[in-house]
């Protein structure tokens, strides 16, 4: 591994000595103003200036991935950064994900900061090996001598008429592996505070985005704005306070649950919408303060509903609040099937604010049994 990164930096005149030194003098700071006032921005925005803000910031930090220079980034979240920070700290890649993860693996064994982009992380299980037995598990096996300083970021779960193989969600998956930490951000102000606390982190991190939300615009603050703001890994964010039910979601399904809770609203159901942010650290005490106040819970995610998020959070729920629970627990999941090409099917394979509608109403006892459903778990 070492001979690969020692040679990457020959190819470019870099020596093993002169690294520190190199990346010194490449660095960049930037000049920002940011009015006290509350303003718009976009997700891709959002994701685009964190990247900006920690390359100024520590010169150890650098991208790789497929068109993230010349082109800026399949989804331009790597726009002007080329120009800013040069080829040595933007580096595009072959087609090859195995190959620029375990690169990018070893820089991080070597105290780099490396980011890695995957133009979708269907297509991280080419990199699989580097994630999970070379990025995860180094810390534990070398007793704590290793640090792994890397994040692993790109789009995914479902976007619209990708097909199966471009449209899975990887939250379980990449969940269920100690030495991992597994971030999932929705709004702007998580895209921002979340990425750059990734960044920032000396453990390997899985940061799950979603295609859809990139063009989405939020509200942002000046604090968020600053470019000190970072937001706590493995802290959930209580969205809409509620008394009747607690709805867990995370990344786009958090705007579902949100419009199903308008609708819950105006019928007498007072739902709680908690935000999970972090898959793994999972925000356990949140969740489960929120369902011993509503006694009732309903999960929400775009994965397969075997071996979900949504099935651990139930797990939680159970074990440590089984009797408070006034009814069971409701599961909303994507269909358990591969993601289907067709619009059509596509939806029904999907979670829609009325499948959330219905479980809510159904936790509440105030819909039939009998009432189907397009994604239910």
């Amino acid at each position: 591994m070492s001979g690969l990164i020692n040679r990457k930096m020959a190819t470019r005149g870099i020596s093993a000595l002169n690294m520190n030194q190199f990346l010194l003098g490449s660095r960049v700071f930037a000049s920002r103003n940011f009015s006290s006032a509350t303003k718009e921005m976009t997700v891709r925005d959002a994701l685009n200036s964190a990247l900006d803000e920690e390359m100024s910031a520590d010169p150890k930090v650098f991208v790789m991935g497929e068109e993230v220079g010349e082109y800026q980034g399949a989804y331009k979240i790597t726009k002007g950064l080329l120009n800013k920070y040069g080829p040595q700290r933007v580096l595009d890649t072959p087609i090859t994900e195995a190959g620029f993860t375990g690169i990018g693996v070893g820089a991080a064994y070597h105290g780099l900061k490396p980011v890695i982009e995957f133009m979708t992380f269907n297509f991280s299980m080419q990199a699989i090996d580097h994630i999970i037995n070379s990025a995860a598990k180094s810390n534990y096996m070398s007793a704590g001598q290793i640090s792994v300083p890397i994040v692993f970021r790109g789009p995914n779960g479902a976007a619209a008429g990708v097909g199966a193989q471009h449209s899975q969600c990887y939250a379980a998956w990449f969940g269920a592996c100690p030495g991992l930490k597994v971030l999932a951000p929705y709004s702007s102000e998580d895209a921002r505070g979340l990425l750059k606390a990734a960044i920032r982190d000396p453990d390997p991190v899985v940061f799950l985005e979603n295609e859809l939300l990139y063009g989405e615009s939020f509200p942002v603050s000046a604090e968020v704005l600053d470019s000190s703001f970072s937001l706590p890994i493995g802290k959930a964010k209580i969205e809409r306070e509620g008394k009747d039910i607690t709805i867990t979601a995370f990344s786009k399904m958090v705007g579902s649950a949100l419009k199903a809770a308008e609708i819950l609203a105006k019928e007498g159901i007072s739902a709680e919408v908690i935000n999970l942010r972090s898959i793994r650290p999972l925000d356990r005490p949140t969740i489960n303060a929120s369902v011993r106040k509503t006694n009732r819970l309903l999960t929400v995610e775009e994965g397969f509903p075997q071996h979900g998020v949504g099935a651990e959070i139930c797990a939680s729920v159970v074990e440590e609040s089984f009797e408070f629970l006034d009814a069971p627990v409701e599961r909303i999941s994507g269909a358990d099937v591969p993601m289907p090409y067709a619009a059509n099917l596509e939806r029904m394979a999907v979670p829609q604010i009325e499948d959330i509608v219905r479980g809510a109403k159904r936790a509440c006892y105030r819909a039939a049994k009998s009432v189907p459903m397009a994604a239910t778990a």
